[in-house]
């Protein structure tokens, strides 16, 4: 949740507002709202702080569900706060501390998210690969034609890089070793690949990749989100490229 004004009282908090783009928020029975609690407060980072809201709380409710391009599955909606009473003992964190509360899950959230691009062009890989050897023109398989061969050889090494990548970076943060910048790395350069991997698996099938009785369509549109959520792909180039200038410092 966006940061929000929140009266104090005694022994609670009001939140109002409204949260757009929140995943899973018609099925989730509980919400974590990042609120300004110290408006005041300089940096205006040191006066947000994370509540916890459960479903069923007076003045909690959550509006239309979004229809989204893609991800259809993932259902999202708005989430709608109208002089909503969050007792103190809701807070999770400290007092002020909802920004560390936000970032000390942002990098592994990053990281977990790599594994959707991942499965993406898999399945790309999977529908496209048996086609080309199955479809035929000019008298044999389209997949022998060099310029498919060529898509061939792009997925492939797209996938095996993206999967190196992420496996390797997710090997150290088991270990405790987790940098920001890999993090973004891992999502940023995943989710990008799988978008192309998509689009090269439409051009495999052709007019077949076009139309919704093949699942081309439907893996590029959901490719297409990882290159949004948990911060755009412009943010991530920003994540790492700063974490590069604090060394020259």
């Amino acid at each position: 949740m966006a940061p929000t004004p929140v009266p104090i009282h005694r022994d609670y908090y009001v939140l109002n507002g409204n949260k757009f783009w929140i995943t899973n928020g018609p099925d989730a029975d509980v919400v974590i709202v990042y609120a300004k609690s110290n408006p005041s407060a300089q940096p205006a980072s040191h006066g947000i702080t994370a509540f916890i809201v459960e479903k069923g709380t007076p003045g909690f409710s959550t509006a239309q569900k979004l229809d989204k391009l893609g991800m259809r599955g993932s259902n999202t909606c708005e989430l709608v706060f109208e002089d909503c009473k969050i007792p103190e003992k809701n807070i999770l964190g400290h007092l002020g501390k909802g920004v560390y509360v936000l970032m000390s899950g942002l990098d592994l959230e990053r990281l977990v998210l790599s594994g959707g691009p991942l499965g993406i062009m898999q399945a790309v890989l999977d529908h496209a690969f048996p086609y080309l050897h199955t479809r035929e023109a000019f008298g044999q398989k389209i997949g022998h034609f060099q310029l498919m061969q060529g898509k061939i050889a792009d997925m492939y090494t797209r996938l095996a890089v993206c999967r190196q990548y992420v496996y390797n970076v997710a090997k150290a943060c088991d270990k405790g070793h987790v940098t920001p910048r890999d993090c973004a790395g891992t999502i940023l350069y995943s989710a990008e690949c799988a978008t192309q991997v998509a689009l090269d698996g439409i051009q495999c099938l052709g007019g077949n990749g076009y139309i919704n009785d093949y699942p081309m369509g439907r893996f590029l549109r959901d490719a297409k989100l990882y290159e949004i959520g948990a911060g755009t792909s412009e943010v991530r180039r920003l994540v790492i490229g700063r974490s590069f200038n604090a060394l020259y410092k």
